[in-house]
């Protein structure tokens, strides 16, 4: 129990995506507060590094933003059944065209707990080949304008230094894959760890 207990919940929308929810939480102090939830899928995200320690990066139109950001592989948790290490394998496939032989569990992160429960997992993918020209993923709408570019990871960190990587989940990964270079990527966490913090809701 954490004291603070849902005394009535209403839907005002439902997207696609994301639903909005107005919640009446008791408080601790005995008062009553109304707090606005955006409910979320969750998302995997990997950082996909090769054998010469470059970093994979994709350059996306985010609408919200109204511009372009350098971001990693990543997509929601939306496929019914799908465990979360297996949703960012597919990403990685569909977004970059690539295959990893080696995952680990890199970093859980809440993205924005002030106002929304989605839960991010990154993922460390090692070892990467092509996918075959054959299977390769073509998207559409903003996954039609990807660019996809290697860097070096400690060009990439400088790029989140420096403010140039602005998307959250972008910059904790490549910061986080740098520490772990550092520790020689003793502690790492199986791809298939229990995730407690992945929403109730998501497909996967």
């Amino acid at each position: 129990m954490t004291g603070y207990e849902v005394e009535r919940s209403e839907e005002i929308y439902r997207g696609r995506v994301i639903t909005l929810l107005r919640d009446t939480v008791a408080m601790p102090d005995g008062q009553s507060g109304v707090r606005e939830v955006v409910t979320h899928p969750g998302a995997a995200v990997v950082v996909a590094l090769d054998e010469a320690d470059r970093v994979v990066l994709v350059r996306q139109y985010r609408h919200p933003v109204r511009g372009y950001l350098w971001e990693l592989p990543a997509g929601l948790l939306d496929v019914e059944g799908e465990p979360a290490h297996r949703s960012a394998a597919r990403e990685l496939a569909e977004e970059a065209g690539l295959i990893a032989a080696q995952w680990h569990t890199l970093l859980d992160l809440r993205s924005s707990p002030g106002f929304s429960d989605e839960a991010v997992r990154v993922y460390l993918a090692r070892e990467l080949s092509d996918v075959a020209e054959t299977e390769r993923y073509v998207g559409e709408h903003e996954e039609s304008d990807l660019t996809v570019e290697r860097h070096d990871l400690d060009e990439a960190v400088g790029w989140a230094l420096a403010g140039r990587m602005e998307n959250a989940a972008a910059v904790a990964g490549v910061l986080a894959t740098y520490a772990a270079r550092a520790r020689g990527y003793a502690d790492l966490r199986a791809a298939d760890t229990p995730w407690p913090a992945k929403p109730a809701h998501a497909a996967g």
